[in-house]
């Protein structure tokens, strides 16, 4: 490998000038260029003359029969040549605006042809040319590679560069994956791959270098993120808690309602994985009212009982508080004692809460990132809870993990994540999904509506207000933007719909307003002073108003499902029937999809994979995710079997005894050495 390391001007023909343009594309060394990628093919195999299809693009050979003519359309130059194919059919060769050509078409010189073929004209309008005695192999008469370029670099210049890296360099490329693997899918060798990849004989060739390269690709991530999560749970002493089934029935009998087949399964493992000496790293996932937080509060409350501490983090302050009031509630009487600590907590109760902390005379602290701060101290931290957890960045996660001794660590989201894409953020977690509803929730009916229809939505708005019901009302922008034309803003609606609605109280929400100035708003609709909130999509997460019961949403095409699934479970929370109305007039399929699926299903999980699907992973929390593993050539939706298949090999061979000592591992153990995953001593 060190020789692929080498400055990419050890290569042959690569001077000063290239070495600047391969640096404009991020490539600096032999290894970097060997796996730059083509970003499509163009096939320019030869056919026959007597074959070509009539408004498409060929290729063929020819010879030039008559010395080229020129002529002029206003600024157009028009270049023709008479030439003969290699089986006799006679062409009319035409290029535009490259008199340069000219200077090479003498009678009787060979050419490959690539081009528009008019059949009736007999021409070929020419797009791609080469000469009989250049060196044709990778430019011509195949599946040619077209890559992105800068600088003064083109194609045709970066295909004669990895020509020659490959040959020059091909031979040193070892081979990462072991024998058993490749034999066992098979693989074509990583040689082999890398050639094709670039230069494949054709077209299935090409399928079988992508995919042993991309098994490649998601293997290495996973056996990373498998390794970790090894390590961790075998090298790492974390707490075990004593849990009985005592406290299990004590926890049910303060519940005012039954729990779910799914909750109580989801509980037993999350337990288990409490009782064990190394950290629990557990995400829960449940859709939008599944029962989330009455699981979490029983991993809190069971490790509060086995003498420990517990604290949940938030994303926000009205979240915060909702899960304190909630916590109070259902431990009061006991001798669970519940703390909050948000950046709006006064000095002055911020100090005897952290002393308290400190001294361990605080159980339960729930609050939002304020927890991470440096000066919160814990006596005996041995759970943690994260809710909304793909808000929070890795480094948050490892600060909290910092706070105790290796505490155990449950990962809440109530955004739906495909499993494709749960495997890949987070694979070094074991998951728990919540799918069952409990008994009560309302299902909440959803209609997509053209802008043209407002009139009757807010009809339909004044009667259910009328009836002492709430109602949210969400635009995509706080104001009004000069990008985006057309596209409803929260203020401007606010300001719109205070007539339409006279007689109720209007209160208006965006992520402009400071934090107090937020929870005074929410404030005010939780006790029905305001009946009516307009906002942007700060109040998607976790907000619990059981009296609203109308959700409309603006420019709903503009949302990804998963952020208007999140929006439409703010409403049904309480007794009455909830509608949720998405006013869109989508002018993609995409868009159109969109709306046709939040209307034929409530299922989070039904829908997050459409999200994916439609938008790409990339896009798929409403922001690019800073998180995201990027991939040369593997695609998390497309190629979604291929990333199952290596998880699992993997976490196989991680959970192997022999695996970090058998000579045919060594690559591998040296790979994550290397990748400083192997920090830790590797196990015995």
């Amino acid at each position: 490998m060190n020789e692929l390391q080498k400055p990419v001007n050890h290569i042959a023909g690569i001077g000063p000038s290239r070495a600047r343009d391969l640096a404009l594309l991020g490539i600096y060394t032999v290894s970097d260029l060997i796996s730059y990628y083509p970003f499509r093919y163009d096939d320019r195999t030869v056919q026959s003359g007597h074959m070509l299809q009539h408004d498409s693009r060929q290729t063929v050979e020819a010879v030039v029969e008559a010395p080229p003519t020129v002529r002029h359309k206003g600024r157009l130059v028009i270049v023709s040549a008479r030439v003969r194919t290699t089986d006799g059919l006679p062409l009319t060769a035409i290029w535009f605006n490259q008199l340069f050509v000219r200077e090479k078409l003498l009678p009787g010189t060979q050419v490959t042809l690539t081009g528009k073929f008019d059949a009736r004209q007999r021409s070929l309008v020419v797009s791609q040319y080469e000469l009989a005695h250049a060196d044709q192999s990778v430019h011509s008469n195949r599946l040619v590679p077209i890559y992105e370029v800068r600088g003064e670099l083109t194609p045709k210049i970066l295909r004669s560069l990895l020509a020659r890296a490959l040959k020059q360099y091909g031979p040193l490329l070892d081979d990462p994956l072991p024998y058993s693997l490749m034999t066992k899918y098979k693989l074509l060798s990583r040689q082999e791959a890398t050639l094709q990849i670039h230069f494949p004989k054709d077209a299935e060739s090409l399928r079988q270098a992508r995919r042993r390269l991309i098994f490649e690709e998601f293997f290495l991530f996973q056996l990373k993120l498998q390794s970790f999560r090894h390590l961790h749970k075998t090298n790492q002493p974390g707490v075990a808690h004593p849990v009985d089934d005592r406290l299990w029935s004590d926890y049910e009998k303060r519940l005012p309602f039954a729990l779910t087949e799914g909750q109580t399964q989801v509980m037993q493992e999350i337990l288990q994985d409490m009782r064990q000496p190394h950290p629990m790293n557990r995400l829960l996932q449940g859709d939008v009212g599944s029962g989330k937080t009455v699981v979490a509060f029983c991993a809190m409350y069971a490790a509060v009982r086995a003498g420990f501490q517990a604290a949940m983090m938030v994303p926000t302050e009205i979240l915060a508080e909702q899960h304190y009031e909630s916590a109070v509630r259902l431990f009061a009487g006991s001798e669970v004692k519940v703390g909050l600590l948000t950046g709006s907590t006064r000095d002055k109760e911020r100090k005897e809460l952290l002393d308290k902390l400190a001294a361990g005379d605080i159980d339960l602290v729930i609050g939002t990132h304020a927890i991470l701060e440096e000066g919160v101290q814990f006596a005996n931290l041995s759970l943690v809870v994260t809710d909304e957890q793909h808000r929070f960045g890795v480094e948050q996660r490892s600060i909290f993990r910092q706070k105790g001794h290796h505490p155990d660590v449950l990962f809440m989201s109530a955004t739906p994540i495909p499993r494709t894409l749960a495997m890949t953020l987070f694979g070094d977690l074991d998951v728990s999904v919540l799918e069952q509803m409990p008994e009560g929730r309302q299902p909440i009916q959803t209609y997509w509506v053209a802008a043209r229809q407002e009139e009757q939505v807010i009809r339909f708005l004044r009667q259910e207000l009328a009836k002492g019901r709430q109602a949210y009302i969400v635009a995509p922008l706080v104001e009004e933007s000069e990008k985006i034309q057309g596209v409803e803003n929260a203020v401007e609606l606010y300001k719109r719909l205070l007539d339409p609605l006279a007689g109720f109280q209007v209160g208006l929400m965006h992520g402009r307003l400071s934090g107090r100035e937020k929870d005074e708003v929410m404030r005010r609709f939780k006790a029905n002073e305001l009946q009516v909130l307009v906002s942007t999509t700060v109040i998607e997460v976790g907000v619990n108003v059981p009296n609203a019961t109308v959700m409309v949403i603006y420019n709903a095409d503009r949302f990804g499902l998963a952020q208007l699934h999140q929006l439409r479970g703010r409403v049904g929370r309480g007794e009455h029937a909830s509608r949720c109305i998405l006013v869109a007039d989508p002018l993609t399929d995409a868009g159109k999809q969109r709306m046709q699926a939040m209307v034929e299903t409530q299922n989070g999980f039904i829908l997050a994979e459409k999200d994916l699907e439609l938008r790409g992973p990339g896009e798929f929390f409403g922001i690019r995710q800073s998180g995201m593993p990027e991939f040369k050539l593997g695609d998390l939706v497309n190629d979604a079997n291929i990333m199952k298949v290596a998880r699992e090999e993997a976490q196989r061979l991680t959970e192997q005894s022999d695996f970090w000592i058998l000579p045919e591992y060594q690559g591998l153990v040296d790979y994550l050495k290397q990748e400083r995953v192997l920090q830790a001593p590797i196990p015995d």
